[in-house]
């Protein structure tokens, strides 16, 4: 019996959600035959058998979350009465149900920080209530049973716990993994973009005038390694850009940018968000990115403040041109501006070099072509 584990399918992801088995159960199989879609790195992929052999076992259901490496399915490669028995033992120790019956009660345990008796954890557990996410009442800030009571009501009003799956869950794992590693700090300004010719291509511009910030100040354009406490400074530039869907937010990758045609930006550019809509984007080209875009002003929102994800260092994000009232020789003006946010790790970047980069993409920006 042979059995294939789950591999890495995108950089940093530590697990995969189940989406569709292209085999069954007691299935011949060739090498390379699509064998399952996993959703991950924020792409479905399409994993192909890395063996010839009947199917003894699909270790998960559609739906399933499953750790990398763990088995996914069992294979027959001739010895048969050795796969039987192999297959009994891991049957009995599959990954995805063992893993909740472990986490489960962790419902009633008593988190850290959290005052409370152990009848009210009690009553807790039987009603199905997070302590985490309770207001304590009682003296020195002690859970009472009628603030369990007062959030098991507050729960009946609302829907059902939804856990994230997918795209949702692998960016809220990418979120905490930057709010806990990263020192972000954010500076703002705005481009004065009201000598842009009519329907000229935002994005496009976006990208000519972060490939200037980046030649003016490289430093932004690198990789942090937390273990080694170091950077490493990138020639290339592969931008990310940040792209909205309804499954949640993706960051497929324009490579060396700098080498590029503004024609064939734009053509890498529509394909790249057309890929990202129909799923059909492969796995390579949402991992790589030395820098990322976020031109959040095309649905709304004038600053912010954008997370960094390492290993990058720096996120350039872009707010909703709109008329406002400056002053231009010391007269009064309406002009287009456009709001811009930059935020970079603090461990690598020093606040004049991440100044020199915004002033750079302005300067660049504010040109009339």
């Amino acid at each position: 019996m042979k059995t294939f584990n789950l591999p890495d399918l995108g950089e940093g992801l530590q697990e995969a959600e189940i989406v569709c088995w292209h085999v069954s159960e007691g299935d011949n199989i060739v090498i390379d035959q699509p064998l399952v879609s996993m959703e991950t790195a924020k792409a479905i992929v399409e994993v192909p058998s890395p063996f010839t052999g009947r199917v003894l076992k699909l270790e998960g259901e559609i739906g399933d979350i499953v750790p990398v490496g763990s088995v996914l399915v069992e294979f027959d490669d001739g010895e048969v009465g050795k796969a039987k028995d192999k297959a009994t033992v891991v049957g009995d120790v599959a990954v995805g149900k063992g893993v909740v019956e472990e986490s489960a009660p962790a419902i009633g345990q008593k988190p850290a920080g959290i005052k409370v008796t152990p009848a009210v954890r009690a009553l807790a557990r039987r009603l199905k209530v997070e302590l985490g996410v309770v207001t304590p009442s009682g003296s020195d800030g002690l859970i009472t049973a009628a603030d369990v009571e007062r959030v098991s009501k507050i729960f009946h009003d609302v829907e059902p716990l939804e856990p994230l799956r997918g795209v949702r869950r692998v960016m809220a794992a990418n979120m905490e993994r930057a709010h806990a590693e990263v020192v972000a700090v954010t500076v703002m300004d705005e481009a004065d973009v009201d000598i842009w010719p009519k329907k000229t291509n935002i994005s496009l511009r976006l990208i000519r005038a972060l490939i200037a910030a980046c030649q003016a100040e490289p430093s932004l354009n690198a990789w942090y390694d937390s273990e080694e406490v170091g950077r490493r400074l990138l020639k290339k530039i592969h931008l990310g850009i940040a792209v909205d869907t309804p499954e949640g937010l993706f960051v497929p990758v324009l490579f060396d940018v700098a080498s590029q045609t503004p024609e064939q930006l734009r053509d890498n550019l529509n394909r790249l968000k057309e890929k990202v809509l129909d799923r059909s984007l492969p796995a390579e080209e949402l991992r790589g990115n030395t820098i990322t875009l976020s031109n959040f002003g095309t649905i709304a929102g004038r600053f912010a403040n954008p997370i960094v994800l390492p290993p990058t260092v720096a996120i350039l994000g872009a707010g909703r041109i709109r008329q406002r009232v400056v002053v231009i020789d010391g007269q009064p003006a309406v002009r287009r501006q456009m709001p811009l946010s930059l935020t970079f790790d603090h461990r690598a970047i020093m606040g004049g070099e991440a100044a020199r980069f915004l002033g750079a993409a302005i300067v660049d920006l504010e040109l009339s072509d």
